[in-house]
């Protein structure tokens, strides 16, 4: 009775704090009895209430102590024994270190190194199954080693006549050197073929991929990178969690739309679901096209668009390939966010619209087709250069041509205003040449119609003249009456 109340006490701390350890959590690793991080579900144990057992790495005297036993290399010991050094070693680098002071823990630094490096090259040639044992330990040191809190680098702030222009640099992670090898081993250790995806899946679970997309925040783009591939390679390997990750994903994307306007991974995560879209089944599941309406069509939105506008055309391209009926959808949904103000994104918007159209077939093509050459028309007499060309090369397409040959009677009154105010009076010479090439395509075309819309776009001019001299002379009539009250009101005042 005594026995089992006295063993429910705390212990007594281990040397290694006495030595000068503190409980701070900034001072030391903390993990579970069966190896686990904090907060990491390993699938099972779960009524299991011990405490935790921390252990103490940052104090000098605790690091010789912990790194005091030298490792042999994989080369050295017996195929039966490589599994038992592998875990001696992941337990090694389960000691974070301090990376921005280049001076402290050198040594310590250059031992995690290596033994990183020597397991990048075991897991890479390993011939036996992982055990689950070693799973865990795995998961373990990418746990302490990769999920961490990413705190903003403060940036300078340059002027440029007398305005803010922050430094575009990327801000580059003092750790990387160590972080780098802990994304080649964990990268490695899911593509390799001796992993069994159905223990896996219980310690790489929805925690662990929740944090792995957190990363992705990183303003490193070499950490990125990896975790693009990483999270990719997770996606193929795990079945159980694909749809998981595809809700994870857009719940980013949500917070971009509505609340940040600015994530550091959104172009590596549209990279993800480029492929992820290429591999969709056909037909589409309404999941899919829910994902196109709410989260990729809104994402054309934020400020930020051009750092990811390359890879979510992409993405939005893939889908008017897979289902070309979705073409007279996307068109809309870019109509709805066109920017108004802004002349690089209005490139951008019709340089995708240029792929988008490609793609589309007739019968969407007319569905849309006021409400586009409406604003296509806006486009052409832009007073900013580049919108105006960008809008002109559109009948450079052949697959465009053939579209607005279908269905000229709808666009050519539309647009011909806009050419005939270009070639009066558009300043730029490029967009003047360009205008009359397109002109010429039209009276090719159907000079008949082009001459019957001309004369109505005439007549229409005239009576805007004659609207024109009537309010100037009614506004002059207005000015002629104020000026003669003004006289009256200050004869009045004089008597």
């Amino acid at each position: 009775m005594f026995k089992q109340i006295l063993s429910k006490l705390p212990r007594k701390s281990s040397k290694g704090s006495e030595r000068g350890g503190s409980d701070s959590s900034e001072n030391h690793v903390v993990y579970s009895k069966s190896g686990n991080p904090p907060d990491l579900d390993v699938g099972h144990n779960h009524g299991n209430n011990d405490p935790l057992i921390g252990l103490n790495v940052s104090p000098d005297e605790d690091l010789a102590f912990f790194y005091n036993e030298r490792l042999p290399v994989f080369k050295d010991v017996p195929n039966s024994e490589k599994p038992n050094l592998f875990v001696k070693k992941l337990g090694l680098c389960c000691v974070v270190f301090d990376f921005t002071n280049p001076t402290k823990h050198i040594k310590e630094k250059d031992i995690k190194r290596h033994a990183l490096v020597e397991m990048v090259d075991y897991v890479t040639s390993a011939n036996a199954k992982f055990s689950e044992a070693v799973i865990v330990e795995v998961v373990k040191m990418i746990y302490l080693n990769l999920f961490r809190t990413l705190s903003p680098q403060p940036r300078d702030i340059n002027f440029v006549d007398g305005l803010e222009v922050e430094d575009d640099e990327p801000l580059m992670d003092p750790a990387w050197p160590h972080l780098q090898i802990v994304y080649e081993l964990f990268l490695r250790f899911v593509a390799s073929h001796e992993l069994d995806a159905k223990v896996a899946k219980r310690y790489i679970n929805r925690s662990f991929i929740l944090k792995l997309l957190d990363l992705f925040d990183s303003e490193d783009p070499r950490e990125r990178e990896y975790l693009k591939m990483t999270l990719h390679r997770v996606y193929g390997k795990f079945m159980v969690h694909r749809s998981f990750i595809r809700k994870a994903i857009n719940n980013i994307f949500y917070g971009v739309i509505f609340e940040t306007d600015k994530h550091n991974g959104i172009a590596e995560l549209l990279e993800i679901l480029g492929s992820v879209i290429n591999g969709f089944a056909l037909p589409l599941k309404d999941e899919h096209k829910l994902f196109l309406v709410r989260a990729l069509i809104p994402l054309h939105k934020p400020k930020s668009l051009a750092m990811y506008h390359q890879q979510l055309s992409y993405c939005i391209a893939q889908f008017v390939e897979k289902d070309c009926k979705l073409a007279d959808t996307i068109i809309r949904g870019l109509l709805k966010y066109w920017p108004i103000t802004n002349s690089s994104k209005e490139v951008m918007f019709l340089g995708e619209l240029e792929e988008i159209l490609e793609a589309t077939q007739p019968p969407e093509f007319q569905r849309c087709v006021v409400p586009l050459f409406r604003r296509i028309a806006i486009c052409l007499n832009s007073p900013h250069f580049q919108v105006a060309e960008r809008a002109l090369f559109l009948w450079n397409n052949s697959h465009i041509q053939t579209l607005i040959k279908h269905s000229r009677k709808v666009i050519l009154p539309i647009i011909l205003p806009s050419l005939e105010k270009n070639v009066r009076s558009h300043w730029s010479q490029a967009v003047h040449t360009l205008t009359s090439n397109v002109r010429k395509i039209f009276y090719d075309l159907d000079h008949n119609l082009f001459n019957q819309c001309l004369q109505e776009f005439e007549e229409y001019e005239s009576k805007q003249d004659e609207v024109t001299m009537r309010r100037e002379a009614t506004w002059k009539q207005l000015e002629e009456l104020a000026a003669n009250n003004t006289v009256l009101s200050e004869h009045v005042l004089v008597q």
